[in-house]
């Protein structure tokens, strides 16, 4: 018999209020009774993942003689006679079966069971694990008990939850929907594995401030809010770099953190206001040594997930993360997609004209802005495989040394991964006077108007007047290596996003 697959209706607010109702009147019973409908604590001895991977390959109507007690929520229920099923989901989705059966419980536990258990509730079952007559493992309930008494019902479970409904009652996708589930265990396994990375090769972790005096680290808009107890303006964090520097300046000469970042500017599919970011330092090391750092971390994050560092996207899609990664310098690939040489010292006016003719709008533009944006308009859609793009203009990137050979040049790369830029790397400007015409430049563009331009920070200047050393250093967006792990899109990879 084919399944049926349309999609059934979900209860009207009246149908909810309706059902609240009724619940809540069991709840009153519950207590009434003095069963409790949200006790303190159960004498739970096993739980459903732990007795599916002992019990999982029982035959069809065996017993085992063995007495489990363990919870779960309620996912489907049915009531007969004198045997009731209920099948009760762990929270990583494992299921089993529990069967409330007259001659086991009584009459009387049996009425309560069928007047006050409903879909949703989280209850505990004791009794002996053992596999229905369709070889389905179950628990023969001698006691049962509520441990949490659901007011409202689940959707239903065999519809489609939209997309609103999911990001914006995630606790529901994590009920009924198990890639919701394997997102949460995939950014776990993530982040487990870039920490044991960065752990064998002697990086220490540590946290900075994420409200700051003065914003800097990235290009980008700050949110800014207002201390009562300093009575002084603050800002969230763009990135954490400037205070990793500071340590670097200290002599903890490999250091990273995994923390939260804000960014007052647009959301869409890659881009979120706050948003989980690694930044990572390497005393002695250069762009090229952070670029091999970050392609490990990236491949052990997907053996970690996947298994492989060929992983799967939720589209059924395979991509390759394996394997040494593609190279390009910016100028020379922008140039060739072109068909026009572009170099470091092509006029404005010559890539201003180039952008008009495309239709590419540049704000505030110069030289580095325009050669960026350009490259993005020509380069950026054909990369497939995992692509290093190396060696940025100067102007927009005021926190990397310039390059070794090349004038008008610094050591900065993108990597691209799935389209988007996943992350960033630099040979990092350590010369405190550089570093200080390099803010000035940035000032007089934010006296322009350019909301995302850095101010000038005495505080950090200091620091680098006290030596840092030579460094590597990168950042990455954890939502959105997850992005490039699942196939997923922001939304899916934030277990609460932020949403209007």
């Amino acid at each position: 018999m084919s399944e049926n697959t349309t999609p059934e209706p979900e209860l009207t607010d009246a149908e909810v209020s309706e059902q609240k109702a009724v619940r809540l009147a069991k709840r009153d019973r519950l207590n009434e009774l003095g069963l409790e409908a949200y006790p303190v604590a159960l004498p739970i001895t096993d739980n459903i993942p732990a007795v599916r991977a002992r019990f999982g390959d029982l035959e069809a109507d065996a017993t085992t003689g063995v007495t489990v007690g363990l919870a779960g929520r309620i996912v489907h229920l049915r009531n007969t006679g004198k045997l009731c099923f209920a099948s009760l989901q762990s929270g990583d989705g494992s299921r089993i079966q529990a069967m409330v059966s007259l001659a086991e419980v009584g009459e009387e536990n049996l009425e309560l069971w069928k007047d006050l258990v409903d879909l949703g509730d989280h209850v505990f079952v004791s009794g002996e694990v053992i596999s229905s007559r369709r070889g389905e493992l179950s628990i023969m309930v001698r006691e049962w008990k509520m441990a949490s008494k659901a007011v409202l019902p689940l959707p239903n479970m065999h519809n489609e939850l939209n997309e609103e409904t999911r990001v914006r009652s995630r606790y529901l996708d994590l009920i009924v929907r198990e890639q919701a589930r394997a997102n949460v265990f995939a950014r776990a396994k993530t982040m487990a594995s870039l920490r044991s990375t960065f752990t064998s090769l002697d990086f220490i972790e540590v946290e900075t401030p994420m409200l700051q005096v003065m914003h800097g680290g990235a290009s980008a808009r700050p949110f800014v809010t207002h201390s009562n107890a300093f009575d002084m303006e603050l800002f969230l964090r763009i990135a954490p770099e400037l205070y990793l520097k500071r340590a670097l300046v200290g002599g903890i000469e490999r250091v990273y953190e995994i923390n939260r970042n804000f960014r007052n500017e647009g959301a869409d599919s890659t881009h979120s206001p706050e948003f989980a970011m690694l930044e990572a330092y390497e005393a002695y090391g250069d762009y090229n040594s952070i670029a091999d750092l970050t392609q490990k971390l990236i491949q052990d994050a997907a053996l970690a997930v996947a298994g492989s560092h060929v992983v799967t996207w939720a589209d059924g899609t395979e991509f390759d993360l394996g394997g040494e990664w593609d190279r390009i310098s910016m100028y020379h690939s922008l140039s060739d997609a072109a068909g026009v040489q572009i170099t470091p010292e092509t006029s404005v006016a010559d890539l201003q004209a180039m952008a008009n003719k495309e239709g590419v709008e540049v704000h505030l533009a110069n030289h580095g802005k325009l050669v960026e944006e350009l490259w993005e308009h020509f380069v950026k859609d054909g990369l497939t495989r995992p692509t290093f793009v190396m060696d940025f203009p100067v102007e927009t990137s005021p926190l990397v040394k310039e390059h070794r050979s090349i004038p008008g040049v610094v050591e900065k790369w993108d990597l691209y991964v799935r389209g988007f830029e996943l992350a960033t790397g630099y040979s990092e400007l350590n010369d405190p006077v550089i570093q200080r015409e390099r803010f000035v430049q940035q000032a007089a563009l934010s006296a322009k108007g350019d909301v995302e331009a850095m101010h000038l920070d005495e505080d950090f200047l200091k620091a680098l007047e006290h030596a840092m050393p030579p460094a590597g250093g990168m950042g990455m967006g954890m939502d959105r290596l997850l992005m490039a792990i699942t196939g997923l899109g922001i939304r899916e990879t934030i277990l609460f996003p932020l949403v209007k």
